[in-house]
């Protein structure tokens, strides 16, 4: 199967950058969000994030505003009968999301693949709210989306075999190695990386250490790129905090259980960059 015509569903921060990256490949993209004053956040994010993405200079890619003008803005479903590959970004809410699936299974195109860039949702899950499930398949893609080379591919109990293959092609045309793993709450990457951000608030709540030391000794003792709580405020605290519930859900297991210091930074609004106070402070961009 081939892909010409993308949607990107959701238009926050990582739909966004998932919509540039398909962009700055020379595709067409149809971004998609709920309502007028979301795609204005999300085109004043678009700008930020082109300048962002000169940073990591993919070679042969375009990161300039032209990349821009291939991405058309919408409230609505039109065009979706022509799409052959939805990628959705929505929140980690299963409530929403099984909205949204329900209201794309009745207006998209029922050939298409559909690719969820979820966190913890289990795929199968999402894929039996679709007339042919075996066209969903999980396509989690790592923060930033034009930064990261590599998605891991999620294939549920019935994703097809010329659906995975058609996944592992197209993402490898926009610049992306694929890891394909099968279907289980938070998979594998965030099944790991949620329990080191949940563990590192816990030192934090118990004064063990501070979230500056605490990053520093896996930055600089392990090699990581980033801490775990840079990490955490990169994703969002109340991502973090949705996603563990997901976990802790599924899996009926004490380790999942949420820092409690999560869940209050989520109540005070300390969300990480995007609300400019997470567990560091952050200078938030503005464009008039």
């Amino acid at each position: 199967m081939s892909i010409n015509n993308i949607a990107v569903v959701g238009a926050g921060t990582m739909g966004a950058q998932v919509a540039l990256l398909m962009a700055m490949y020379g595709y067409d993209v149809i971004l998609k969000d709920i309502n007028d004053h979301a795609l204005s956040i999300a085109k004043r994010k678009l700008e930020q994030e082109v300048r962002a993405s000169r940073m990591f200079r993919r070679q042969g890619v375009k990161a300039d505003d032209s990349v821009l003008e291939r991405i058309t803005c919408s409230t609505g479903y039109a065009g979706f009968d022509n799409i052959d590959l939805v990628i959705e970004n929505i929140p980690e809410n299963w409530e929403q999301k099984k909205a949204l699936h329900i209201e794309m299974a009745r207006y998209g195109n029922k050939e298409a693949i559909y690719a969820v860039n979820t966190s913890c949702i289990p795929i199968m899950r999402i894929a039996s709210l679709h007339s042919q499930p075996e066209k969903i398949v999980g396509w989690h893609f790592m923060n930033p989306a034009y930064g990261k080379d590599i998605v891991e591919v999620i294939k549920s109990p019935v994703t097809s075999a010329e659906t995975l293959e058609t996944s592992v092609s197209f993402l490898r045309s926009v610049g992306n190695r694929s890891v394909i793993v099968q279907d289980a709450p938070g998979f594998v990457s965030n099944r790991l990386s949620h329990l080191l951000m949940n563990e590192a608030a816990f030192l934090v709540e118990e004064g063990i250490s501070t979230p500056k030391d605490i990053d520093i000794i896996f930055k600089k003792g392990y090699g990581h790129a980033m801490g775990p709580l840079e990490t955490a405020d990169l994703i969002g605290i109340d991502t973090v905090v949705n996603s563990l519930k997901i976990l802790y859900d599924s899996y009926g297991d004490q380790k999942f259980r949420c820092c409690p210091l999560l869940t209050s930074m989520v109540e005070a609004g300390k969300l990480g960059r995007k609300s400019g106070s997470g567990f560091f402070e952050y200078k938030l961009q503005h464009s008039s």
